[in-house]
């Protein structure tokens, strides 16, 4: 630390950090448009002006950037003295700016009207005729208006450089800089949609938001988790007369930092979908007409069937509605709404997190991660934000390489020129090509069981006391003592696999390898990812009990079991179709509790109405087994409840520190928040502005009068505009809001340092404390070769594979319809022609496309999409080409070899 005078005032501040950064963080307000705290400095817009003297002597000083600048022990700097230069500096920038702040969607939440308000530019003096561009279509999610445009270079220093994007950039320069794409389409990159919070101004905005636009401060908001997978990103979503408008990322430096993927940001479109489940229904039995039940006539009907009903949970519903079922039907009657080999898996990552020597990696830890190995997860596609910290991990190398030469981290620029192509180790072995393949050092094609006997190889190349493989190729074995090498040498080694392999296998070997790098109290870092928004959390609750989907099935089947409820889970999506219609056609009563229609609540003789994630309040646990509490946004119409509404008649912090107190490791639930009795000075949190409008006019056509405003049992937070602002307590931290500071750049006044920790909220509590330093292994498995021509493996889509987003409309224009993925060769040998379908086992007949990658004699079949149900197929399926097909209406070949980052995977 170096103490320096800022303007007559004496400042403690890091030396390692830039001085923009530092002056910020000590509560300084300095204009700047083209830095970022993730993304370091390059000194471009000139904003950030400061005098800097030589000396106590000197008092003319010199112009310095101070994003540019290392603080220096007794350094004195002036930011009034620079603000004529600031003021210049705006002035030039807004020359081509329109006038058109009233109708841009930036407004009122834009860091240019911040800053040029800040730096003093109030007046145009330039009456002369302003360059003008046409504007793009970027796809479904990205508005384009070009004539904002400052060329501060963020989306650029974004979109290519940290989200690793090819094709988007910079065109022409000077006054006539473009920033696009080389022609018109859909953005390709799965992280696109931060560019509508990284860009300063409103050149990129959010489409979907558009269509439903209002002010920022017209939105009714509340602290909330990404549902879209396990990440458990925290966001912010923003209501307006009802209807769920638009996702924001909410700061949390340990989980998502500063951005979302596109899957969280643009795929909560079902809370307003037309395929909501808004009234509860009733009907004799499954083959009668339905009739609409009343909230009271549904709860009736629903606790008398639970009397003697099974209950069956979902990895998409809250710690607290599991809980609140288990608690219904009865502990034994309590199943947890997932396959068997699911339920193991989820199990089996938690015997691993709490017994062997290793550290649960947070998005932060994977970011700081110099060696890192991927097994069999496609995780752009299954837990993006995990993607995008991987593509963070490879720059470590450059930035160890800066500190050798004395530079500094942030020194952008200067970083990239050094380290040109060289990358910390990233290697990936998969059955297919991935979108991480461009920053990979070595790639591995390989089936899950290949790259298990490989894991399992390293860990023992690592460890020789690990259990040891034979029959390795030469090939193999040369990969084998790359990687472990590497991994070996390492100071922050990271091992990363989950489920989507459905091969436990593959998670005996990641855990060998991450304990094998254990070296006293020096352990590896290890991300297990899970499918959904609770799938560990649902794991948890299941206590060790093998009571899964599987077993709930049997029950009925054997005829011990007549009735069931089904919470927040289509059973079509987690067992073969053939095996669900038993199930439920042996029931004599179904009660389904869901948000949207799906195959099972048509099955249903009672269906009740839930709440989203944006109507209710609740905990879900990530990949980490970090537990997250998310609030409700807006109250539903009196027909909708959240889930655990239906279930019990407890108060929600009742049931979550029941559920905290008997349910193991999961005593960090009860401290989430800060109670329900929270206030400050007798105020509660709003999850309103201080500026909303309309509150009286907005219900006139109901009723002239302004109604009393809603009532939040849960008792922290308030649905009103009235309540202790962030500004002054920030325990509970909804929207970012500070004096001058009116969009998201704002967070750095609640954070600890710029681009820290927030200084009050939470960042969640992670459950499972680990203290082991014992070394125990998994043991190699003999691998079963499936029967069959082709030997199956999955294949995830970030827009199609997730079951609710799936029905977002924007992410419905780039998902596409079930598919199959073939080796050139083995569609040759089947005869197939581009236009071909090939008629598929237990799934009808679907298109093709060829994927170079994929190894001969192996076959990728898509897990959620559209017109296949992955489950109905055995590990190994004969093909042949279909003699009658036509393309469904949803096959859109363009949109899968887009998501392929690598051009020789071919096309349909």
């Amino acid at each position: 630390m170096v103490k320096i005078t800022v303007d007559g005032k004496v400042l403690e501040v890091d030396e390692n950090n830039n001085l923009l950064e530092e002056v910020l963080s000590q509560g300084e307000d300095l204009p700047y448009f083209c830095w970022h705290p993730s993304m370091g400095s390059v000194g471009s817009c000139r904003q950030c002006a400061v005098i800097e003297y030589a000396n106590d002597e000197d008092e003319r000083g010199r112009l310095n950037m101070a994003c540019m600048t290392s603080p220096r022990e007794g350094g004195r700097y002036s930011i009034e003295k620079a603000g004529q230069f600031r003021a210049q500096a705006i002035e030039s920038i807004m020359i081509n700016h329109p006038h058109d702040c009233p109708v841009c969607e930036e407004g009122g939440e834009c860091h240019l009207q911040d800053m040029t308000v800040m730096s003093g530019h109030t007046y145009r003096r330039y009456e002369g005729k302003k360059k003008t561009h046409t504007n793009q279509y970027l796809g479904p999610f990205i508005n384009h208006e070009m004539n904002r445009c400052i060329t501060c270079y963020r989306c650029v220093r974004y979109y290519n450089d940290y989200a690793g994007g090819t094709d988007f950039g910079p065109q022409a320069s000077h006054d006539n800089t473009y920033f696009g794409r080389w022609q018109e389409g859909p953005l390709e990159s799965e992280f696109s949609g931060n560019l509508a919070e990284v860009c300063p101004t409103g050149v990129f905005t959010d489409k979907p938001f558009g269509k439903q636009y209002v002010r920022k401060w017209d939105l009714q908001t509340a602290p909330s988790i990404c549902t879209g997978c396990s990440v458990g990103c925290n966001t912010n979503p923003g209501e307006r007369y009802g209807t769920l408008r638009r996702v924001v990322n909410r700061f949390n430096d340990e989980v998502n930092g500063y951005f979302l993927c596109d899957r969280g940001r643009f795929g909560t479109g079902y809370v307003n979908s037309d395929e909501r489940i808004t009234v509860s229904m009733t009907r004799a039995s499954s083959d009668a007409d339905p009739h609409l039940a009343s909230p009271d006539e549904a709860m009736s009907q629903l606790h008398v069937m639970a009397v003697d009903a099974i209950g069956i949970g979902s990895p998409r519903a809250s710690m607290e509605a599991n809980f609140a079922l288990r608690d219904l039907v009865g502990k034994d009657n309590f199943y947890a709404g997932v396959s068997a080999n699911d339920l193991a898996m989820g199990q089996q990552i938690l015997d691993i997190y709490r017994n062997r020597p290793v550290n649960v990696a947070s998005i932060k830890v994977i970011e700081g991660s110099d060696a890192v190995i991927v097994l069999g997860e496609d995780v752009t596609n299954t837990a993006a934000r995990i993607a995008l910290a991987l593509r963070q991990s490879v720059k470590n190398l450059g930035k160890k390489m800066a500190r050798d030469m004395k530079l500094p981290d942030w020194h952008d620029a200067a970083v990239r020129q050094l380290t040109m192509d060289r990358k910390s180790p990233l290697f990936i072995l998969s059955p297919h090509a991935t979108r991480l393949d461009d920053v990979a050092a070595n790639v591995h094609i390989s089936s899950a069981e290949e790259s298990a006997r490989i894991g399992f190889a390293i860990a023992n190349a690592i460890d020789s006391s690990a259990p040891a493989v034979k029959g390795l190729s030469k090939e193999e074995k040369s990969l084998v003592d790359t990687m472990a090498d590497a991994l070996k040498n390492a100071q922050q080694p990271l091992v990363v696999c989950g489920t989507g392999s459905f091969s436990p296998a593959l998670i005996d070997a990641a855990a060998n390898i991450a304990t094998a790098l254990q070296d006293g109290d020096k352990k590896a870092n290890l991300a297990m990812v899970v499918p959904e928004a609770n799938s560990l959390g649902l794991a948890l609750l299941m206590n060790g009990s093998d009571q899964s989907l599987d077993q709930a099935m049997s029950l009925v089947a054997d005829g011990d079991a007549k009735s069931a409820v089904v919470l927040e889970n289509d059973l079509y999506r987690r067992a073969p179709a053939d095996a669900v219609d038993s199930f439920v056609n042996a029931l004599d009563n179904l009660a389904v509790l869901d948000s949207t229609q799906t195959r099972t609540g048509e099955a249903a003789n009672l269906v009740i109405a839930a709440g989203t994630f944006a109507e209710s309040s609740g905990t879900f646990i990530n990949y980490e087994a970090r537990a997250q509490h998310f609030y409700s946004v807006f109250k539903p119409k009196d027909s909708i409840r959240a889930s655990v509404k239906w279930l019990s008649d407890q108060k929600l912090s009742e049931i979550t520190a029941a559920c905290a107190s008997s349910i193991t490791d999961c005593g960090g639930m009860a401290n989430l928040t800060p109670g329900e009795d929270f206030n400050v000075a007798g105020m509660k949190v709003p999850r309103q502005q201080h500026r909303y409008s309309g509150r009286t006019a907005m219900r006139a056509d109901i009723n002239v009068h302004e109604p009393k405003q809603e009532q939040d049992e849960d008792g922290i937070l308030s649905y009103s505009m009235e309540g202790v602002p962030a500004t002054r307590d920030a325990t509970v931290f909804n929207t970012a809001w500070s004096g001058g500071w009116n969009s998201n750049q704002s967070v750095f006044k609640f954070q600890s340092h710029t681009g820290g920790a927030l200084k009050q909220a939470s960042h969640g509590q992670c459950l499972i404390e680990n203290n082991s330093k014992t070394k125990t292994w998994n043991e190699i498995e003999k691998d079963n070769a499936p029967e069959g021509d082709f030997a199956v493996f999955p294949l995830y889509h970030l827009f199609g594979s997730e079951e609710l987003t799936a029905r977002t409309p924007a992410i419905q224009e780039k998902a596409t319809s079930a598919y199959i993925a073939l080796n050139g060769d083995d569609a040759q040998k089947l005869g197939l022609q581009a236009s071909d379908g090939v008629a598929l086992e237990h799934n009808g007949s679907v298109p093709f496309i060829i994927r170079s990658s994929i190894k001969p004699g192996t076959v990728g079949v898509p897990v959620g999409l559209e017109g296949v149900n992955f489950r109905n197929l055995p590990d190994g399926i004969a093909l042949e080409k279909a003699s009658s097909w036509t393309a469904p209406e949803k096959w859109h070949a363009a949109n899968i070899i887009a998501s392929d980052r690598a051009s020789s995977e071919g096309e349909a």
